[in-house]
This record gives C-alpha cells, structure tokens and sequence, in this order.
C-alpha cells in the first residue's frame, strides 16, 4: 500500500526543466565600432606613437578586427592640429572629398618641384644675364618676405611698424651694393632708429614689444639679405651666389632624401617633427661633397676648405629652418603665407637660406680669399 502510494506521488511529481544551456543577457544590440566607412568628415583617428590605439593589448597583439573595441576619436580644428598630434583623417564614401595627398614629408612634391625650378631659374636667368637683376630679384624677395613675416607677428599679437620696415629693405640692399660692409651696418642702424621712432607715434602700451619685434624682422630678414649682396660685390660675385645658393639647395634635397628613406630619429621633435638624425647626415654629406667639388674647382681653394664650407652651410640650413618653424610654432601657425604652391610662403623657403648667406660671406672670405 505504502509502496503503491509512493509510486502514485512519483507520478504526479512534475518534470524537471530541460537544459538549455547557460542564460544569455536580453538587451540591446552592441553599437558597432566607427571605422574609416563610417566616420563623419572631420573626424579624425589618433594613433599613439608604436601604432596601436588605445585598446590594444598590453603585450603588444592587436585584437581581431571583429572584437576590438572602437578607437578614440577626436575632433581637431585644423590641418595643423592632426600634423601635431599625429592624426588621421577619415573620409566619407559620398562625402566632401579628402584633401591631396601629400609625401612622406607633408609636401605637395609635383608642385614643390616646378615652383622650386622656377625660382632657381629666375635666379641663375638673372645673375647670367646682367648682375644687377639678382639685386632687383633679391629686393622683390626681402620686401615679400618682411610682409609675410610682419603679418604672422600680427596673428600673433606683435605689431611691427611695416612702412620703415620696407624702406629700410632696400636702403639695406642698396648701400649693401654700393658701399659693401659699412654701407650694410649703417642701413641696418638707420632702419633700426627709423623703427624705433615710428612707433612712438601709437603711444606707450605695447611699445616694447613691437618695437622688439620691428627690429627682429630688421635683423632676420634684410641684414642677413644683405650678405648675398655682398657675395655679389667682388668680381667672382656670381660663382659665389651660385655657390652658396646650390649648396643650401643641396642640403635641402639631402636631408630630404635621407630623411624619408632612412630618417628613424627625430632631431627636434618639439620643433620640426619630421626632422631626423638622418636626414641632417643626408644633408651634412651633400653640402660637403658640391663644397668640396666647388671650392677646389672654382675658386681653387683647398680641399678642408671645401669640408668647412659644406659642414657650416649644412648645419646653418638646418638651423635656419628650425628656427623658423619654431616662431610658426610659436604663433600656431602652420605656414608664413600661400604665395608658392607646395612650400607656403617665400618666407618659408627663405628661412634657410638668410642665415646662410651671412656664413658663406664669412667661410669664403676665409678659404677663398678675394
């Protein structure tokens, strides 16, 4: 009786719940990461240095594609903010289109290539023909260039006094031509008081400061014009311009070349970016091989003095155009004007050579004696 009972209980005792599995979280369904299809123009992607976005692996394996987690995006203002911050810009299937390619080094290169034969053109046209058109080229160039440089300390809340600054460009190179190196002084004095004294006209606040800057614009661009003046005084004048000139171009295309095939360490990382170790190695062997082949063949110097010349021109180049990018950083700009397609402004192609000019006048008065 008991024994049926219990097997009657049995009978009525329910299933238990068949196995199904572990339970599965109800939501809504993940929102997938933003890749480069469907991220909004202006969005850009930032790449820390080594490559890998934040959510990469600690040991260094990227996650596959499917499971990896979106990465951070950041909105930039500008072209300038992603070259210093090392972003990418997405475009949009259907989109505005993406900006122009650009090589390794952040050029527009067929545009820089003509724009930089065409200058070197009008160079040699004028120094060949008649040596006096270089003087006209060469003002045309200082008076641009005290222009482009003025309005990039006015973005920057300096404001130097720009009619005596122009005025005095070219008594600079004038009196540079006709009375060589005291002529170049007393210019550079003149401009320097004319400066001064045109802006007591706008009262005491900020006279300090843009005075300094009117006399930094005095001094960066027509005193340091005015020793390609001098090079051009003596009666090898044009072998000297040229020399010069082809040299500080030869470091350019030497860095250049080293720099995007080898350039592995950064020079000055907080200045130029793209500036390696590398690439002044490139540049320092260009300089010294054209020196050497121009100093011995043309002038008839000696051979160290050829290396002396290359090595100065190499290395006041460079810093030429570290010093420049440097007052761009400092205003947050990213180029001194759009004159020159695929270099910016003349001032940014002069930066190099102003600075040069002055050593190769001092270097060839010493290996190769008028």
């Amino acid at each position: 009786m008991a024994r049926t009972r219990h097997r009657s209980e049995s009978a009525r005792r329910p299933d238990p719940a068949p196995d199904t599995g572990p339970l599965r979280r109800v939501g809504p369904p993940p929102v997938p990461p933003v890749g480069p299809s469907t991220a909004p123009r202006g969005i850009q992607r930032q790449t820390p240095p080594g490559g890998h976005s934040a959510g990469d692996h600690r040991d260094g394996a990227v996650p596959p594609s499917g499971d990896a987690e979106g990465p951070p995006l950041t909105a930039l203002p500008d072209a300038l903010g992603a070259e210093a911050s090392g972003t990418e810009v997405l475009d949009v299937p259907g989109g505005p289109p993406a900006a122009p390619r650009t090589s390794r080094a952040g050029r527009d290169m067929a545009a820089a290539i003509s724009v930089g034969l065409g200058l070197g053109a009008v160079i040699i046209l004028a120094l060949v023909v008649w040596r006096p058109a270089f003087l006209l080229v060469l003002t045309a160039a200082v008076l641009i260039s005290v222009v482009e440089l003025s309005r990039a300390l006015d973005k920057g809340g300096y404001r130097p006094a720009l009619p005596p600054l122009l005025l005095g460009s070219v008594a600079i190179v004038a009196l540079s031509w006709t009375r060589g190196p005291a002529g170049l002084v007393v210019a550079f004095l003149l401009t320097v008081f004319a400066v001064v004294l045109w802006r007591l006209g706008d009262g005491p606040v900020g006279y300090l400061r843009d005075a300094s800057a009117a006399v930094f614009v005095a001094l960066y661009v027509p005193l340091l014009a005015g020793f390609a003046v001098l090079l051009l005084v003596p009666d090898d004048g044009v072998a000297r311009v040229l020399t010069f000139i082809g040299t500080v171009v030869c470091s350019d295309v030497g860095g250049f070349a080293a720099g995007v095939l080898a350039g592995r360490h950064p020079l000055a990382p907080s200045v130029s970016p793209k500036k390696s170790w590398e690439g002044l190695g490139g540049s320092v062997a260009a300089c010294v091989l054209i020196g050497t082949l121009l100093v011995t063949l043309t002038f008839h110097g000696p051979w160290w003095g050829g290396v002396l010349f290359g090595v100065a021109m190499a290395l006041t180049a460079t810093l030429g155009d570290l010093g420049e990018s440097l007052i761009k950083r400092d205003l947050a700009i990213k180029d001194m004007g759009n004159l020159l397609p695929g270099h910016g402004g003349l001032m940014d192609r002069m930066d190099s050579l102003l600075p040069s000019a002055a050593v190769a006048y001092l270097v060839l008065a010493v290996v190769a004696p008028v």
